[in-house]
Protein backbone atom coordinates (compact mmCIF):
# COMPACT_ATOMS: atom_id res chain seq x y z
CA UNK A 1 0.00 0.00 0.00
CA UNK A 2 1.40 3.39 -0.95
CA UNK A 3 1.14 5.75 2.03
CA UNK A 4 2.77 8.70 0.32
CA UNK A 5 0.69 11.87 0.30
CA UNK A 6 -1.81 12.09 -2.55
CA UNK A 7 -3.72 14.91 -4.17
CA UNK A 8 -7.10 13.76 -5.44
CA UNK A 9 -9.35 15.60 -7.81
CA UNK A 10 -12.25 14.82 -10.10
CA UNK A 11 -11.05 17.42 -12.58
CA UNK A 12 -10.19 16.09 -16.01
CA UNK A 13 -8.59 17.77 -18.98
CA UNK A 14 -10.33 16.71 -22.18
CA UNK A 15 -9.47 17.33 -25.80
CA UNK A 16 -10.84 20.69 -26.91
CA UNK A 17 -14.38 20.51 -28.34
CA UNK A 18 -15.85 22.78 -31.03
CA UNK A 19 -16.84 25.39 -28.50
CA UNK A 20 -13.34 25.31 -27.00
CA UNK A 21 -11.79 25.65 -30.46
CA UNK A 22 -14.04 28.65 -31.15
CA UNK A 23 -13.01 30.29 -27.88
CA UNK A 24 -9.32 29.68 -28.64
CA UNK A 25 -9.77 31.15 -32.12
CA UNK A 26 -11.46 34.23 -30.67
CA UNK A 27 -8.62 34.70 -28.19
CA UNK A 28 -6.07 34.28 -30.98
CA UNK A 29 -7.79 37.00 -33.00
CA UNK A 30 -8.01 39.30 -29.98
CA UNK A 31 -4.24 38.98 -29.46
CA UNK A 32 -3.64 39.95 -33.09
CA UNK A 33 -6.03 42.91 -32.74
CA UNK A 34 -4.16 44.11 -29.65
CA UNK A 35 -0.82 43.77 -31.45
CA UNK A 36 -1.98 45.68 -34.54
CA UNK A 37 -3.50 48.54 -32.53
CA UNK A 38 -0.39 48.81 -30.36
CA UNK A 39 1.95 48.67 -33.36
CA UNK A 40 0.05 51.49 -35.10
CA UNK A 41 0.99 53.66 -32.14
CA UNK A 42 4.43 52.45 -31.20
CA UNK A 43 6.06 52.20 -34.64
CA UNK A 44 5.85 55.96 -35.14
CA UNK A 45 7.62 56.75 -31.87
CA UNK A 46 11.09 56.05 -33.27
CA UNK A 47 11.31 57.35 -36.86
CA UNK A 48 15.10 57.04 -36.68
CA UNK A 49 14.84 53.24 -36.57
CA UNK A 50 15.46 51.68 -40.02
CA UNK A 51 12.35 50.54 -41.88
CA UNK A 52 13.69 46.98 -42.11
CA UNK A 53 13.98 46.77 -38.31
CA UNK A 54 10.42 47.96 -37.87
CA UNK A 55 9.24 45.46 -40.48
CA UNK A 56 11.09 42.58 -38.80
CA UNK A 57 9.62 43.49 -35.43
CA UNK A 58 6.05 43.86 -36.71
CA UNK A 59 5.94 40.78 -38.93
CA UNK A 60 7.92 38.68 -36.45
CA UNK A 61 5.67 39.59 -33.52
CA UNK A 62 2.28 39.29 -35.23
CA UNK A 63 3.19 36.41 -37.53
CA UNK A 64 5.17 34.45 -34.95
CA UNK A 65 2.48 34.68 -32.28
CA UNK A 66 -0.43 33.98 -34.66
CA UNK A 67 1.15 30.99 -36.41
CA UNK A 68 2.30 29.48 -33.11
CA UNK A 69 -1.23 29.75 -31.68
CA UNK A 70 -2.74 28.45 -34.93
CA UNK A 71 -0.65 25.28 -35.31
CA UNK A 72 -0.08 24.21 -31.70
CA UNK A 73 -3.54 22.52 -31.37
CA UNK A 74 -2.60 20.33 -34.33
CA UNK A 75 0.22 18.76 -32.26
CA UNK A 76 -1.38 18.44 -28.84
CA UNK A 77 -4.80 17.60 -27.43
CA UNK A 78 -3.89 19.07 -24.05
CA UNK A 79 -4.53 22.54 -22.65
CA UNK A 80 -4.55 24.99 -25.56
CA UNK A 81 -5.00 28.11 -23.45
CA UNK A 82 -1.69 28.27 -21.57
CA UNK A 83 0.21 29.12 -24.77
CA UNK A 84 -2.34 31.84 -25.63
CA UNK A 85 -1.82 33.38 -22.19
CA UNK A 86 1.97 33.24 -22.46
CA UNK A 87 1.99 34.83 -25.92
CA UNK A 88 -0.35 37.60 -24.78
CA UNK A 89 2.09 38.36 -21.95
CA UNK A 90 4.94 38.31 -24.47
CA UNK A 91 3.06 40.71 -26.76
CA UNK A 92 2.49 43.23 -23.96
CA UNK A 93 6.14 43.05 -22.92
CA UNK A 94 7.48 43.33 -26.50
CA UNK A 95 5.38 46.40 -27.29
CA UNK A 96 6.69 48.13 -24.18
CA UNK A 97 10.28 47.07 -24.91
CA UNK A 98 9.97 48.60 -28.41
CA UNK A 99 8.71 51.79 -26.80
CA UNK A 100 11.78 51.89 -24.53
CA UNK A 101 14.59 50.28 -26.60
CA UNK A 102 13.59 49.51 -30.23
CA UNK A 103 16.82 47.65 -31.08
CA UNK A 104 16.29 45.31 -28.13
CA UNK A 105 12.69 44.70 -29.21
CA UNK A 106 13.92 43.30 -32.55
CA UNK A 107 16.21 40.94 -30.65
CA UNK A 108 13.28 40.01 -28.40
CA UNK A 109 11.23 38.89 -31.41
CA UNK A 110 14.16 36.75 -32.55
CA UNK A 111 14.25 35.23 -29.08
CA UNK A 112 10.52 34.55 -29.44
CA UNK A 113 11.23 32.37 -32.46
CA UNK A 114 14.00 30.58 -30.56
CA UNK A 115 11.71 30.19 -27.55
CA UNK A 116 8.89 28.72 -29.63
CA UNK A 117 11.31 26.19 -31.15
CA UNK A 118 12.46 25.32 -27.61
CA UNK A 119 8.81 24.96 -26.58
CA UNK A 120 8.08 22.42 -29.33
CA UNK A 121 11.43 20.64 -28.84
CA UNK A 122 10.70 20.23 -25.12
CA UNK A 123 7.19 18.96 -25.78
CA UNK A 124 8.28 16.33 -28.30
CA UNK A 125 11.33 15.30 -26.25
CA UNK A 126 9.10 14.60 -23.24
CA UNK A 127 6.68 12.75 -25.48
CA UNK A 128 9.30 10.53 -27.11
CA UNK A 129 11.55 9.72 -24.13
CA UNK A 130 10.39 7.59 -21.19
CA UNK A 131 11.70 7.16 -17.67
CA UNK A 132 11.85 10.79 -16.49
CA UNK A 133 10.67 9.74 -13.01
CA UNK A 134 13.78 7.52 -12.57
CA UNK A 135 16.58 10.01 -13.17
CA UNK A 136 16.86 11.78 -9.82
CA UNK A 137 20.64 11.35 -9.58
CA UNK A 138 21.06 12.70 -13.12
CA UNK A 139 19.02 15.82 -12.26
CA UNK A 140 21.17 16.44 -9.17
CA UNK A 141 24.44 16.00 -11.09
CA UNK A 142 23.30 18.25 -13.94
CA UNK A 143 22.33 21.06 -11.56
CA UNK A 144 25.60 20.69 -9.65
CA UNK A 145 27.68 20.79 -12.87
CA UNK A 146 25.86 23.90 -14.13
CA UNK A 147 26.56 25.65 -10.83
CA UNK A 148 30.26 24.70 -10.94
CA UNK A 149 30.55 25.92 -14.54
CA UNK A 150 28.93 29.22 -13.56
CA UNK A 151 31.22 29.67 -10.55
CA UNK A 152 34.33 28.93 -12.63
CA UNK A 153 33.51 30.69 -15.90
CA UNK A 154 30.73 33.08 -14.90
CA UNK A 155 30.86 36.86 -15.27
CA UNK A 156 29.60 39.39 -12.74
CA UNK A 157 26.64 41.60 -13.66
CA UNK A 158 24.58 43.63 -11.23
CA UNK A 159 26.62 42.34 -8.31
CA UNK A 160 25.93 38.65 -9.07
CA UNK A 161 28.14 36.10 -10.82
CA UNK A 162 25.36 34.47 -12.78
CA UNK A 163 26.21 34.98 -16.47
CA UNK A 164 28.27 32.93 -18.91
CA UNK A 165 29.36 34.89 -21.97
CA UNK A 166 30.13 32.98 -25.16
CA UNK A 167 32.00 34.71 -27.97
CA UNK A 168 33.61 37.64 -26.20
CA UNK A 169 32.11 40.84 -24.90
CA UNK A 170 29.57 41.16 -27.71
CA UNK A 171 28.77 37.46 -27.72
CA UNK A 172 25.81 35.52 -26.40
CA UNK A 173 25.07 35.82 -22.68
CA UNK A 174 23.49 32.83 -20.93
CA UNK A 175 22.08 32.77 -17.42
CA UNK A 176 22.26 29.09 -16.29
CA UNK A 177 20.05 29.62 -13.23
CA UNK A 178 17.07 30.24 -15.53
CA UNK A 179 17.37 26.64 -16.75
CA UNK A 180 18.42 25.18 -13.40
CA UNK A 181 15.01 26.16 -11.99
CA UNK A 182 13.31 23.79 -14.43
CA UNK A 183 15.66 20.89 -13.64
CA UNK A 184 15.08 21.53 -9.93
CA UNK A 185 11.34 21.02 -10.47
CA UNK A 186 12.12 17.59 -11.96
CA UNK A 187 14.38 16.76 -8.99
CA UNK A 188 11.63 17.66 -6.52
CA UNK A 189 9.12 15.61 -8.52
CA UNK A 190 11.48 12.62 -8.48
CA UNK A 191 11.79 12.83 -4.69
CA UNK A 192 8.07 12.90 -3.95
CA UNK A 193 7.01 10.56 -6.77
CA UNK A 194 9.38 7.92 -5.31
CA UNK A 195 8.87 9.01 -1.71
CA UNK A 196 8.31 5.57 -0.19
CA UNK A 197 11.52 4.26 -1.70
CA UNK A 198 13.63 7.38 -1.18
CA UNK A 199 12.79 7.85 2.51
CA UNK A 200 14.16 4.37 3.30
CA UNK A 201 17.65 5.35 2.13
CA UNK A 202 20.10 5.07 5.03
CA UNK A 203 23.72 5.96 5.76
CA UNK A 204 25.61 4.08 8.49
CA UNK A 205 22.37 2.91 10.02
CA UNK A 206 20.62 6.30 9.97
CA UNK A 207 17.66 6.88 7.68
CA UNK A 208 18.41 10.12 5.88
CA UNK A 209 16.22 9.67 2.81
CA UNK A 210 13.63 12.27 3.71
CA UNK A 211 16.39 14.85 4.25
CA UNK A 212 18.08 14.29 0.89
CA UNK A 213 15.95 16.75 -1.10
CA UNK A 214 16.21 19.44 1.56
CA UNK A 215 19.96 18.96 1.84
CA UNK A 216 20.40 19.07 -1.93
CA UNK A 217 18.44 22.30 -2.33
CA UNK A 218 20.27 23.99 0.52
CA UNK A 219 23.53 22.96 -1.13
CA UNK A 220 22.34 24.70 -4.30
CA UNK A 221 21.22 27.74 -2.29
CA UNK A 222 24.74 27.83 -0.81
CA UNK A 223 26.14 27.95 -4.34
CA UNK A 224 23.76 30.80 -5.13
CA UNK A 225 25.17 32.60 -2.09
CA UNK A 226 28.65 32.17 -3.58
CA UNK A 227 27.32 33.75 -6.79
CA UNK A 228 25.53 36.47 -4.77
CA UNK A 229 22.39 35.49 -6.73
CA UNK A 230 19.86 35.69 -3.91
CA UNK A 231 16.77 36.35 -6.01
CA UNK A 232 16.99 32.84 -7.47
CA UNK A 233 17.69 31.49 -3.96
CA UNK A 234 14.25 32.78 -2.94
CA UNK A 235 12.67 30.84 -5.82
CA UNK A 236 14.52 27.67 -4.80
CA UNK A 237 13.40 28.07 -1.22
CA UNK A 238 9.82 28.81 -2.28
CA UNK A 239 9.65 25.69 -4.44
CA UNK A 240 11.03 23.55 -1.61
CA UNK A 241 8.72 24.97 1.05
CA UNK A 242 5.52 24.81 -1.01
CA UNK A 243 6.18 21.22 -2.14
CA UNK A 244 6.98 20.22 1.43
CA UNK A 245 3.72 21.79 2.58
CA UNK A 246 1.76 19.70 0.06
CA UNK A 247 3.63 16.39 -0.11
CA UNK A 248 5.86 16.00 2.96
CA UNK A 249 4.74 13.45 5.57
CA UNK A 250 6.98 14.78 8.34
CA UNK A 251 5.69 18.31 8.94
CA UNK A 252 8.56 18.98 11.33
CA UNK A 253 10.68 19.52 8.24
CA UNK A 254 8.55 22.58 7.48
CA UNK A 255 9.53 24.12 10.81
CA UNK A 256 13.17 23.21 10.22
CA UNK A 257 12.95 24.79 6.77
CA UNK A 258 11.48 27.99 8.19
CA UNK A 259 14.23 28.19 10.81
CA UNK A 260 16.96 27.72 8.20
CA UNK A 261 15.32 30.38 6.01
CA UNK A 262 15.46 32.91 8.85
CA UNK A 263 19.13 32.08 9.46
CA UNK A 264 19.85 32.36 5.74
CA UNK A 265 18.13 35.74 5.47
CA UNK A 266 20.12 37.11 8.42
CA UNK A 267 23.36 35.71 6.97
CA UNK A 268 22.62 37.30 3.58
CA UNK A 269 22.00 40.67 5.22
CA UNK A 270 25.29 40.47 7.13
CA UNK A 271 27.45 39.10 4.29
CA UNK A 272 26.32 41.13 1.28
CA UNK A 273 26.43 44.91 1.18
CA UNK A 274 24.03 45.11 -1.77
CA UNK A 275 21.45 43.19 0.27
CA UNK A 276 21.76 45.76 3.08
CA UNK A 277 21.29 48.53 0.55
CA UNK A 278 18.20 46.88 -0.90
CA UNK A 279 16.65 46.35 2.53
CA UNK A 280 17.36 49.95 3.59
CA UNK A 281 16.04 51.21 0.26
CA UNK A 282 12.89 49.14 0.69
CA UNK A 283 12.30 50.54 4.18
CA UNK A 284 13.02 54.18 3.27
CA UNK A 285 13.83 54.97 -0.38
CA UNK A 286 13.07 58.65 0.10
CA UNK A 287 16.07 59.32 2.34
CA UNK A 288 18.46 58.82 -0.62
CA UNK A 289 16.15 59.50 -3.54
CA UNK A 290 18.96 60.66 -5.87
CA UNK A 291 21.08 57.51 -5.46
CA UNK A 292 20.06 54.17 -3.97
CA UNK A 293 16.38 55.09 -3.81
CA UNK A 294 16.18 56.54 -7.32
CA UNK A 295 15.03 53.42 -9.17
CA UNK A 296 12.24 52.40 -6.81
CA UNK A 297 10.95 55.94 -6.31
CA UNK A 298 10.84 56.51 -10.08
CA UNK A 299 8.93 53.23 -10.33
CA UNK A 300 6.35 54.45 -7.80
CA UNK A 301 6.10 57.83 -9.54
CA UNK A 302 5.55 56.08 -12.88
CA UNK A 303 2.78 53.85 -11.56
CA UNK A 304 1.10 56.77 -9.81
CA UNK A 305 1.29 59.13 -12.78
CA UNK A 306 -0.27 56.58 -15.14
CA UNK A 307 -3.56 56.40 -13.28
CA UNK A 308 -6.14 53.80 -14.17
CA UNK A 309 -5.95 54.22 -17.96
CA UNK A 310 -2.33 55.30 -18.45
CA UNK A 311 -0.76 58.32 -20.09
CA UNK A 312 -0.81 56.57 -23.49
CA UNK A 313 2.03 54.79 -25.25
CA UNK A 314 4.79 57.33 -25.88
CA UNK A 315 3.19 59.96 -23.64
CA UNK A 316 4.85 58.98 -20.36
CA UNK A 317 8.42 58.99 -19.11
CA UNK A 318 9.23 55.37 -18.22
CA UNK A 319 12.74 55.89 -19.57
CA UNK A 320 13.51 57.77 -16.34
CA UNK A 321 13.57 54.36 -14.63
CA UNK A 322 17.03 52.82 -15.16
CA UNK A 323 16.80 49.62 -17.26
CA UNK A 324 13.01 49.76 -17.25
CA UNK A 325 12.85 47.05 -19.92
CA UNK A 326 14.14 44.44 -17.45
CA UNK A 327 13.35 44.58 -13.73
CA UNK A 328 10.88 47.48 -13.95
CA UNK A 329 8.92 46.74 -17.10
CA UNK A 330 5.77 46.29 -14.99
CA UNK A 331 6.09 49.91 -13.84
CA UNK A 332 6.49 51.10 -17.44
CA UNK A 333 3.37 49.15 -18.46
CA UNK A 334 1.36 50.70 -15.62
CA UNK A 335 2.51 54.23 -16.51
CA UNK A 336 1.66 54.22 -20.21
CA UNK A 337 -1.00 51.50 -20.45
CA UNK A 338 -2.56 52.16 -17.06
CA UNK A 339 -3.08 50.41 -13.75
CA UNK A 340 -5.85 48.40 -15.41
CA UNK A 341 -3.25 47.01 -17.83
CA UNK A 342 -1.03 46.15 -14.84
CA UNK A 343 -3.97 44.36 -13.24
CA UNK A 344 -4.50 42.60 -16.57
CA UNK A 345 -0.91 41.31 -16.51
CA UNK A 346 -1.41 40.02 -12.97
CA UNK A 347 -4.70 38.38 -13.97
CA UNK A 348 -3.02 36.65 -16.92
CA UNK A 349 -0.45 35.17 -14.53
CA UNK A 350 -3.20 34.12 -12.13
CA UNK A 351 -5.04 32.33 -14.94
CA UNK A 352 -1.82 30.68 -16.14
CA UNK A 353 -1.06 29.43 -12.63
CA UNK A 354 -4.67 28.33 -12.11
CA UNK A 355 -4.59 26.26 -15.28
CA UNK A 356 -1.25 24.81 -14.21
CA UNK A 357 -2.77 23.74 -10.89
CA UNK A 358 -5.73 22.24 -12.74
CA UNK A 359 -3.35 20.30 -14.98
CA UNK A 360 -1.53 19.00 -11.89
CA UNK A 361 -4.75 17.87 -10.23
CA UNK A 362 -5.98 16.18 -13.41
CA UNK A 363 -2.76 14.36 -14.26
CA UNK A 364 -2.84 10.70 -13.20
CA UNK A 365 0.92 10.24 -13.47
CA UNK A 366 2.19 11.30 -10.04
CA UNK A 367 5.61 12.41 -11.26
CA UNK A 368 4.25 14.69 -13.97
CA UNK A 369 1.51 15.92 -11.65
CA UNK A 370 4.22 17.21 -9.28
CA UNK A 371 6.18 18.62 -12.25
CA UNK A 372 3.12 20.59 -13.41
CA UNK A 373 2.60 21.93 -9.92
CA UNK A 374 6.27 22.93 -9.63
CA UNK A 375 6.31 24.75 -12.99
CA UNK A 376 3.13 26.62 -12.00
CA UNK A 377 4.62 27.54 -8.62
CA UNK A 378 7.77 28.80 -10.33
CA UNK A 379 5.73 31.17 -12.53
CA UNK A 380 3.75 32.35 -9.51
CA UNK A 381 6.80 32.96 -7.30
CA UNK A 382 8.65 34.90 -10.01
CA UNK A 383 5.65 37.09 -10.79
CA UNK A 384 5.02 37.79 -7.10
CA UNK A 385 8.65 38.67 -6.37
CA UNK A 386 9.04 41.19 -9.21
CA UNK A 387 5.58 42.78 -8.93
CA UNK A 388 5.96 42.98 -5.15
CA UNK A 389 9.40 44.54 -5.60
CA UNK A 390 8.36 47.33 -7.98
CA UNK A 391 5.35 48.12 -5.77
CA UNK A 392 7.64 48.30 -2.70
CA UNK A 393 5.82 45.46 -0.97
CA UNK A 394 9.07 43.47 -0.62
CA UNK A 395 12.76 44.30 -1.22
CA UNK A 396 13.84 44.39 -4.85
CA UNK A 397 15.57 41.41 -6.47
CA UNK A 398 16.94 40.83 -9.95
CA UNK A 399 14.19 38.40 -10.98
CA UNK A 400 12.70 38.59 -14.47
CA UNK A 401 8.99 38.55 -15.29
CA UNK A 402 8.36 35.35 -17.31
CA UNK A 403 7.47 36.07 -20.97
CA UNK A 404 7.41 39.85 -20.37
CA UNK A 405 10.92 41.01 -19.47
CA UNK A 406 13.66 41.45 -22.07
CA UNK A 407 16.26 38.66 -22.08
CA UNK A 408 17.15 35.60 -24.13
CA UNK A 409 17.74 33.19 -21.25
CA UNK A 410 14.50 34.24 -19.55
CA UNK A 411 12.42 33.86 -22.72
CA UNK A 412 13.95 30.48 -23.60
CA UNK A 413 13.58 29.09 -20.08
CA UNK A 414 9.98 30.35 -19.84
CA UNK A 415 8.99 28.66 -23.10
CA UNK A 416 10.79 25.44 -22.12
CA UNK A 417 8.84 25.44 -18.85
CA UNK A 418 5.65 26.07 -20.83
CA UNK A 419 6.51 23.13 -23.09
CA UNK A 420 6.79 20.93 -19.99
CA UNK A 421 3.42 22.20 -18.76
CA UNK A 422 1.89 21.61 -22.20
CA UNK A 423 3.03 17.99 -22.17
CA UNK A 424 1.76 17.38 -18.64
CA UNK A 425 -1.66 18.75 -19.67
CA UNK A 426 -2.12 15.51 -21.63
CA UNK A 427 -2.85 12.13 -20.06
CA UNK A 428 0.61 10.57 -19.97
CA UNK A 429 0.80 7.04 -21.48
CA UNK A 430 1.43 4.45 -18.80
CA UNK A 431 -0.18 6.53 -16.04
CA UNK A 432 -2.65 3.81 -15.13
CA UNK A 433 0.17 1.24 -14.81
CA UNK A 434 2.09 3.54 -12.53
CA UNK A 435 -0.95 4.13 -10.32
CA UNK A 436 -1.68 0.42 -10.08
CA UNK A 437 1.88 -0.28 -9.08
CA UNK A 438 1.66 2.15 -6.18
CA UNK A 439 -1.61 0.75 -4.80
Amino acid sequence: MNNSPQINSSLELRPMNKRGMTNARSLRELIVLFQVLALITVLFLHPEIPYTHRLIFSVGLVGGVYLTNLYTPKFTNGDNYILLIALMLFSIGSIMIYRLEPTLAVKQVIWLLVGVLAYFATYFMLKLIRGWEKWGVAYFILIFVLFIVTLVFGSVRGGAQNWIIIGGENGISIQPTEFIKIILVFLIAYHYANYEKVKEFSFRGFKIGKYLLMGSIYLFIGMLFLQAELGTAIIFYGLLFLNQFIYEEDKKLLLLNLGLAVIGAIAAYILFDHIKIRVHTWLDPWSDIDNTGYQITQSLFAIGSGGFFGTGIGMGQPELIPRAYTDFIFSAICEEMGIFAGIGVIMLFLILVYRGFKISLSQKNRFFSIVALGISMSFAIQAFIIVGGVLKLIPLTGITVPFVTYGGSSIMASFIALGVLQYTSEIIPGSEDMDAEGE
